[in-house]
């Protein structure tokens, strides 16, 4: 389940790119099978870049030929062990709610993507969220969970003030913040309760089958309730 759009980052091969906060890779995995880049994940959780190793080892003879290579490493997005201007394309999905320093993860990342590049920015969607913390408060009290609700235009102009140009953005996720809001409002069964679990069978098979039907229902509420915001932005050029 991709958030970022790829077609907004003017991927070909050749670029080295960062998943920055990759988890269990379900951006790292379709940048590497489809594009000879090098690329990148970073994640706090060790346990999740174990699952996005699996991921590679066990599809190995579907990577592109020509160049390609990966990387996983664990790392902490205010102090990233990466040279300056060194990535051309990073993103950053679904990371920056759980910090919070955020802005200085903004300059750590301003620092490490080279000017002209390209920056793809995801964040939980404000009204969505305030009901999932309003139906519980575990959901965000969690260790590791999450510590803001941004405000989609100010977060926009906060990135802008750290280097960078906007290029557009869209919502995603629509038939999703149904699924999170039944998991907030039966918090002590959200593993096992049949709603739940229903829920998620349907979002796996209309991931996988992508039937004209939840087509048109996710372009409809999409807009309406999307569960995430995503942002595209280039890294200005710096100042001589």
């Amino acid at each position: 389940m991709r958030t970022i759009d790829f077609t907004r980052l003017d991927l070909r091969d050749g670029l080295r790119i960062l998943d920055l906060g990759c988890g269990q890779g379900r951006h790292i995995h379709g940048l590497y099978y489809a594009y000879a880049m090098t690329c990148i994940g970073l994640d706090l959780s060790h346990e999740d870049l174990l699952v996005t190793q699996k991921g590679f080892d066990a599809y190995p003879v579907m990577a592109p030929q020509g160049g390609q290579h990966y990387g996983l490493t664990s790392g902490d997005a205010l102090h990233l062990p990466f040279a300056d201007a060194s990535f051309d394309r990073i993103i950053c999905s679904e990371v920056l709610e759980h910090i919070p320093d955020y802005h200085a993860a903004l300059a750590e990342i301003a620092r490490i993507l080279r000017p002209g590049g390209i920056l793809a920015v995801s964040v939980p969607r404000a009204w969505p969220e305030r009901l999932c913390w309003w139906l519980s408060d575990a959901y965000h009290l969690t260790p590791g969970g999450h510590v803001h609700i941004f405000n989609a235009k100010n977060l926009r102009k906060t990135i802008q003030q750290a280097g960078f140009d906007h290029k557009g953005g869209h919502f995603a996720h629509g038939l999703h913040s149904p699924y999170w809001w039944l998991k907030c409002l039966l918090w002590e069964r959200r593993d096992d309760h049949p709603l739940i679990r229903a829920w998620q069978r349907f979002l796996e098979w209309d991931i996988l089958a992508k039937p004209r039907l939840t087509r048109v229902l996710e372009s409809i509420a999409r807009p309406i309730m999307g569960k995430s915001v995503v942002f595209y932005f280039t890294r200005q050029e710096l100042s001589k």
